[in-house]
């Protein structure tokens, strides 16, 4: 009877060890450029309201791995993706919660690759094309309202539509989605991207 609850216990704990969460591959801005949209994140948010979120570039969204995977997987393709630029388009507004407001990207052929690369290692297919932004409020918000922090995006910092800025870093992070304060969020790993 010992021996049947010892296995009960070592089967219940390899499943926790192999329980799968939610992982995200975000490209990081350079310092400079994260306290600039900061503060421009935090400027829409005190009008419109919205977790607090750190500011970056999906390259991939919501996978379910386990953390081992994850980390497997995210090393691997750090390894053949190169550090490359991107440049604003425009502020722009979306139909889901998590692409409120954003920061619409040039799809320029460095920064569609990048996301390949990494959907090619995570084995993730897209069932669209690749839309680079980096998103400034996330919410619920009306089409009316959208606009309105369109608007004020445009009024905080006249110059954001026309940004460009590097990105040679990646991180792997825990974004549990069913989580819209995203105070569960976590960054796992970080990594320097090859010039």
């Amino acid at each position: 009877m010992e021996a049947d609850t010892t296995i009960m216990q070592q089967v219940q704990i390899s499943e926790a060890v192999l329980e799968k969460h939610v992982y995200s591959v975000w490209a990081l801005p350079r310092e400079d450029v994260r306290v600039r949209v900061k503060k421009l994140m935090e400027g829409l948010r005190s009008e419109f309201g919205g977790p607090q979120f750190e500011p970056h570039v999906t390259v991939i969204g919501a996978i379910r791995l386990t953390e081992a995977e994850a980390r497997d997987r995210f090393k691997k393709a750090c390894e053949t993706v190169k550090a490359y630029s991107a440049t604003v388009e425009r502020i722009d507004t979306g139909t889901f919660y998590y692409q409120c407001v954003y920061l619409l990207l040039h799809p320029t052929t460095e920064v569609v690759e990048a996301s390949a690369l990494c959907c090619s290692h995570f084995g993730y297919n897209r069932s669209g094309s690749y839309m680079p932004h980096l998103s400034l409020l996330y919410g619920d918000l009306t089409d009316e309202e959208k606009k309105k922090a369109q608007e004020k995006a445009y009024i905080l910092d006249e110059g954001i539509s026309s940004l460009s800025f590097p990105i040679s870093h990646l991180a792997l992070c825990k974004t549990d989605t069913e989580d819209k304060s995203c105070k569960s969020w976590e960054t796992v790993e970080e990594c320097s991207l090859q010039p």
